[in-house]
């Protein structure tokens, strides 16, 4: 649920190099520490330990540090409260959420956490893979299993609520990402909306949803990956009537 940009386009922090000063995503060691977190979390399901990029990168575990707090600066991925390790790197997450994906291939023995709704389509996309998305109802308690991809859309029933507007997403990221859930039917969305945050929230189609993940997550973990721009990303959220005020991003 990202909306990474340049340090270009919105003045995040940057980093010094040989050269000069860079955003974190053009400086080269700072961009080959960022495709390892992803490239670990894509493979084994699970965020590398700063003394593991240490070791890989042939870096000290205080330079390690210094480039992933500027990566986490731009947005590029999460750290824990600590500073000390990787807690997300959207679409992916370090630590158990709500949602579980296994591949459809049963001989793919990979697992991951889901963030929350929109990222387990976004790791869908992102790896180019059908899985199987399993979670469970937050006003009914009902489990929820079914298989989706970058050609197979959820089940239309579903429906997804989106805690707060898009530009408050980056004042508690993580928290935001743990309140995106899926619920069995718009009725159950708007029934535990009512009980729990009534008049807040969007409540989105699952399938929407999924829609807005593609482009969102789909180039994610390529070797060529650009963050996108503020620009492009609302145009993505407006092409899939995702509009007005709640939807205008930062």
């Amino acid at each position: 649920m990202t909306n990474p940009t340049s340090a270009a386009s919105n003045g995040d922090a940057s980093t010094t190099t040989g050269a000069g000063t860079t955003d974190a995503m053009h400086d080269p060691a700072s961009r080959h520490l960022r495709d390892l977190v992803y490239e670990t979390l894509a493979n084994e399901g699970r965020a590398p330990s700063m003394g593991e990029l240490a070791t890989k990168t042939e870096s000290t575990p205080a330079e390690v540090r210094s480039r992933m707090q500027a990566l986490a600066d731009e947005h590029a991925l999460v750290l824990n409260d600590e500073g000390d390790a990787v807690r997300m790197a959207h679409p992916f997450t370090a630590a158990p959420m709500a949602f579980v994906l296994t591949p459809v291939d049963g001989f793919d023995d990979r697992r991951w956490w889901g963030g929350c709704a929109w990222d387990s389509f976004g790791i869908s996309a992102a790896l180019g893979l059908d899985v199987r998305v399993e979670t469970a109802c937050p006003h009914c308690a009902a489990v929820i299993s079914f298989v989706t991809g970058p050609e197979t859309a959820p089940p239309e029933d579903l429906a997804v609520r989106f805690p707060r507007p898009a530009a408050e997403w980056w004042e508690d990221v993580v928290a935001t990402c743990t309140k995106i859930r899926m619920f069995c039917s718009r009725e159950h969305a708007e029934s535990w909306t009512a009980q729990h945050a009534p008049g807040e929230g969007y409540i989105a189609p699952a399938t929407s949803v999924w829609s807005l993940a593609q482009p969102w997550y789909g180039d994610r973990i390529r070797a060529d990956f650009e963050p996108h721009t503020s620009e492009h990303n609302q145009a993505l959220l407006e092409e899939r009537g995702f509009t007005g005020d709640f939807w205008k991003l930062p």
